[in-house]
C-alpha cells in the first residue's frame, strides 16, 4: 500500500508530494521533481502498516 506524504526538500526547500511503501520500514533516493537533488528517506511503518515517522535528509549527510 502507498501512501502519499508531503515533504519539504532539504536543498531547495520546495514542498513536494511523495509515495511511501507502507509493507515495510525501508530506505530509498528519490530526486527533487523541482531542483533534481538526491533526498533521501527513511520511512518507519508501524505493525499496523502505517507510517510511523519519515526522515527525510540530504543524500550528503
Amino acid at each position: 500500500m502507498l501512501e502519499r506524504t508531503e515533504v519539504q526538500c532539504p536543498y531547495c526547500g520546495e514542498t513536494i508530494a511523495t509515495e511511501v511503501d507502507g509493507s515495510t520500514s525501508h530506505r530509498y533516493i528519490e530526486d527533487c521533481p523541482v531542483c533534481c537533488r538526491p533526498i533521501e528517506f527513511e520511512a518507519e511503518i508501524d505493525a499496523w502498516g502505517d507510517l510511523a515517522r519519515l526522515h527525510v535528509c540530504r543524500d550528503d549527510d
